[in-house]
């Protein structure tokens, strides 16, 4: 996809982690995300209310890596032409 910019690009840094991320299956994220939920509960259950509260705060930066690699994979990173 060509760029709709020309004059903004991406960093070198972030070219390189959209490289690494677009190879990532978008189910993982899904899948953290459940699992961090589940993980919660799990804690919350068995009385560990603080750290059930920090696992369960992942799921939605999982969801939204997985929103990130979605994006990654349909609309591709800046490449020069």
């Amino acid at each position: 996809m060509q760029n709709s910019n020309p004059d903004k690009e991406e960093g070198r840094v972030a070219s390189m982690i959209e490289e690494q991320t677009a190879k990532v299956p978008s189910d993982v994220f899904l899948w953290a995300s459940l699992g961090s939920m589940a993980a919660s509960l799990a804690l919350k259950i068995t009385g560990n209310d603080k750290t059930a509260l920090f696992v369960g705060q992942w799921a939605p930066s999982f969801l939204l890596l997985g929103i990130y690699n979605k994006l990654v994979k349909q609309l591709g990173h800046d490449k020069k032409h």
